[in-house]
Parts: C-alpha cells; structure tokens; sequence
C-alpha cells in the first residue's frame, strides 16, 4: 500500500478544523492525502478553511456541498470518490491525531479487513480551552495527558497505551458495535464493493453502522485498532436526532438482511467511470 486517502468530514467548525490539520500536517508519515469533506459550511468558513489548506505539507482536496441538513454520508461518498489512495481513513474534523496515527493505521492495514479506533472524549469546558488558545494536543507528551485526566478534562487515559495484542486483534471480527466513521479505515475496494455509505439513511445516525455491517456480510472482517489509534475527539453539541428512531429500525432490517451488501445510493453515482474492484 502506498497512499492513504484520509477524509476529513467538517461542519461550520474551522477552529477545530485547523486543530485537526495541524496534527495531520505533522504526520511522520507524510504518504497521505487529505480530502476536506464539507457538509455545507458557510462561504465564509468555506473560505477560512480554504485558505488554510494552502498549508498542507501533503496533496489536499477541498470537496463541498449545499447545506441540506445532516449529510455526513453523502459528502464522505463525493470525497471517497474523488480519492486516489488504494487505502480510506476516515476522521471528523474535530479530532486531534498523535503524530504516529498514519503510521500507525498503516501498519494495521491488511487485506480483508477494516480498522476502527477509538477516542478519548474531550470535556465541554476544557474544548473551549483548546479552541480559544489553539492548544496543540498533538505535540503534548503522555504526562500531559494523565494530567489532564485527574482533572476530569479528558474522560479516559487508557486509550493511550500501545499494546501489540497480536492475534486479540481479530478475536471480534462480526463486531459491528462502536465502529465509528470519527476513526475508521479500510480499503477502498471495499468500499467500492459495497457502494459505500447508503443515503437512504438521512439526518444523523448509523450511517456508519450500515457501512460496517455491510461489510461483515461481505466477507470483510473487524481488526480492532484499540490500543494503538485513538483520537482526541472535541466536545460538541449533539446533532438533530431527529430521524434517529427510522436511521436505527432500518439498521435492524439490515443486520437480518444478510445478502444484503450494495448500498441502494451510494458512492458509485460520484464516479466518472464504472467502477472496478
């Protein structure tokens, strides 16, 4: 594997934007990609964060669509299909990375299998903090970060340790629970196969349940990436959940529909050119 795509999904959020950037302009694995996946951010925060790419030690992608509401699929399928890596990793936009995440991931990826990792959850009054003086997480060593969690301002410090685990790895691979698209990677192929994320699944919720399921009935299998890819996810408000109730009983139809694989809409409408696995 050579290029990493990674798809960085964002919302009117440039501040935390940026802090996810810098920690991915400071990758000691620098053979990657990024590709902006705006879900219809104002001209002016369009703008900021444009410029702000300019930045990039590496190829970078700005992808954008209307604001309709809540459409993470939708713009992760735009930017997944105007990719060039073999290999997707997907993050949100308020998420910090150590500087070995790439790598890291690279190191995880094997053929027939996805990666999801974990996070360590920010608390309201401390991501105010970082937001207002630009703390660069990504730079602070562990002790910081044990400092932080007796204060209560991170939620958790053992998402921090490193651990082979080896075979342990694979010991879930139909688990589809707690797969998140804030830290998922996988192949593009299988995500072609697949067709992606399936916008039938509209406002928030289990967009990214659907994509993992689809996969498990695919063939593909979980390698767990605890212990060696967590993210530090800002805190935000939650969004509209308002079709979370329909999103989660159409998740259940499809965990009993196990020949159940191609997304019905999905990223293959963005792709100039049929597409190959």
């Amino acid at each position: 594997m050579n290029l990493i795509s990674v798809i960085v999904t964002t919302y009117n959020w440039p501040a935390a934007l940026e802090l996810c950037l810098d920690s991915l302009f400071a990758q000691r694995d620098q053979a990657f990609e990024i590709i902006i996946a705006d879900d219809g951010s104002t001209p002016a925060n369009q703008a900021r964060t444009e410029i702000y790419c300019a930045k990039s030690p590496v190829p970078i992608q700005y992808v954008h669509h209307d604001d309709q509401g809540f459409r993470a699929g939708t713009i992760r399928n735009k930017a997944a299909a105007s990719s060039r890596g073999e290999y997707l990793l997907f993050i949100d936009g308020d998420c910090v990375l150590g500087p070995d995440f790439i790598a890291r991931h690279r190191q995880l990826a094997e053929p027939g299998y996805f990666v999801p990792g974990n996070r360590i959850l920010l608390s309201e009054p401390f991501t105010q903090e970082v937001i207002e003086k630009h703390i660069p997480l990504h730079q602070k060593p562990l002790s910081y970060f044990i400092s932080l969690r007796l204060q209560k301002k991170i939620n958790r410090i053992s998402a921090f340790i490193r651990l082979p685990l080896g075979f342990l790895r694979k010991l879930q691979a139909g688990k589809w629970e707690k797969a998140m698209t804030c830290n998922l990677a996988l192949w593009k192929s299988d995500f072609l196969r697949t067709n992606g994320f399936d916008e039938l699944f509209e406002g928030w919720g289990f967009e990214d349940s659907d994509l993992v399921i689809r996969l498990i009935h695919a063939g593909i299998k979980r390698k767990e990436g605890r212990f060696a890819v967590p993210v530090l996810h800002l805190w935000h408000r939650h969004n509209d959940k308002s079709k979370q109730d329909l999103n989660y009983q159409r998740l259940l139809d499809r965990l009993e529909q196990r020949d159940f694989i191609v997304a019905t809409k999905g990223v293959s409408q963005y792709c100039r050119e049929p597409l190959r696995v």
